[in-house]
This record gives C-alpha cells, structure tokens and sequence, in this order.
C-alpha cells in the first residue's frame, strides 16, 4: 500500500507506483516517475524529467533531478535515470543531462551512494558501486560495475572508471583509471591490482595472476598503445576488459601506473 505522508508535496502530474512510500516534508516534482517498491525519507526533494525504477531507498534531505550545475545548461528536456535496488544516503544530490552530451544522467541497479555523495550532468554509473561519504563527480564521468571510490575523494569530468576499481579516500583523479586496479593519490595514480576485489569476485588466482603481469608488461613496455596489442587475443576475461577499455576513446588519458 502507498503511504504518502500528509505534508508532503506531490505533483498530480507525477507517476507514483505501489507500495511507495514518500515521507514528510518530501517534494516529488511534475515529471517524476516513481516505480513501486521505492521508500522515499522525509525531506527529500525529487525533481526534472526524472524515471526511478523500484527497490531503492532515498534518505533525507537528498536533491534528486535537480538541473545541472552548468553554465551551458538552458533548460533542454534532459533525463535522469535511476535503476533498482539503490541506496542514497543523506544529502546525496544527482543531476540531469545536458545536450552537451546523450541528454541523460544514468544510474544503474544494486549501488550505494553515502552520505554527501555528488552525481553530476551526464554521468554514467554501472551496477553494484560503492561511493563513500562526500564522493564528488565532475560532469560526463563513466563509471563501470563494482568500481568503489573512497570518501572526500573528486573524479575530474570526462574520466572513466574501470570495473572493480578502487579508488582509496582522499584522492583526486584527473585520468581514466583501468579496471580491476588500484588507485590513490592526489592526482591519483595506480598503485597496483585490486587482487582482494578480484578474489571476492571469485576469479581464479591464475586468471588474477595473469592479468597483473599483463598490466605491468603494458605499463612498463615502451608504448601502452603498441604493448596492448600483444595481448588482444588472450582469452582472460580480465584482460579482454581491459583491452576493450584501452581502445575507447578519452579526452582524460590515463592514470600513471606506479606500483612500488
């Protein structure tokens, strides 16, 4: 059954699913979709042309769909898409598109955002990621399934995320950072290969293995772009992700590896 509560305030133009519930204080604005299953805390407020899928949970004092905090934004009919099964904490805050990129902010299924957490214009988070508290993402950020950033960390605009990522608390990162690897630092480098991520994933030691050596042969070689092309064949999962990664176009470049 839906429990709205008395002071809050609902756009009749709004969708609202079953089974939702939308506590005190909380604004749900004209072009809201709500799906069922959703658990909306007192105080939040939900916004823009915004589609939320069910199963999420959305704390207090959170602003979702809010308009981009981009100059160059002039009121497109942009898009923020949420999946199912999030978390977002207290104070998260997440914005919608611009046509400046695809015109939509994307979120996937399954993550949890902390308190504090900020999702720019046109990002794209994938499924099962993990922001720590006061995360800030600059505008048009990619970030793949199961990364996890660290708290009061900053990711620049324009860099990516690779799968399984680490990023320790307290970083600043300006380039795209490979999947399965971890990084830290102000200017953020990569120090090695999230092995303890990769054998919670259940990959085989082997598998792990030979992607560390892949990764330290490409990094340490004379030319990554040339390097990666000795290992294009290989039939480690691990590795073809990271080949793929590698081909995709950047404006960031990559973090520096560093491992000590």
């Amino acid at each position: 059954m839906t429990n709205i509560h008395k002071t809050a305030i609902i756009s009749k133009n709004a969708v609202i699913g079953k089974n939702v519930t939308i506590g005190a204080y909380s604004i749900i604005g004209d072009y809201v979709k709500i799906a069922n299953n959703n658990i909306i805390y007192p105080s939040v407020v939900i916004d823009g042309n915004t589609d939320i899928d069910e199963n999420n949970k959305i704390y207090s004092f959170s602003s979702i769909g809010s308009i981009p905090q981009d100059l160059k934004y002039r009121g497109e009919k942009s898009k923020l898409i949420i999946g199912k099964n999030n978390v977002f904490r207290e104070h998260c805050t997440a914005n919608l598109g611009t046509e400046g990129d695809n015109m939509e902010t994307i979120i996937g299924n399954g993550s949890l955002f902390m308190v504090g957490v900020h999702i720019a214009h046109d990002c794209i988070i994938g499924d099962d990621v993990i922001f720590a508290n006061q995360v800030t993402l600059g505008g048009h950020v990619e970030v793949n399934n199961k990364a996890v950033i660290g708290g009061i960390s900053a990711v620049h605009q324009f860099c990516k995320i690779g799968s399984l990522a680490m990023i320790g608390g307290m970083s600043a990162v300006e380039n795209d950072v490979i999947p399965f690897s971890l990084a830290i630092g102000n200017r953020a480098k990569i120090i090695g290969v999230n092995i303890i991520g990769l054998k919670r994933a259940e990959y085989d030691k082997e598998i792990i293995r030979d992607y560390s050596k892949t990764v330290e042969k490409i990094f340490k070689g004379n030319s990554i772009a040339n390097e990666k092309n000795n290992f294009i064949n290989s039939k480690n999962p691990l590795i073809k992700e990271l080949i793929s990664f590698l081909e995709k176009e950047s404006s960031r470049g990559l973090c520096n590896y560093e491992k000590k």
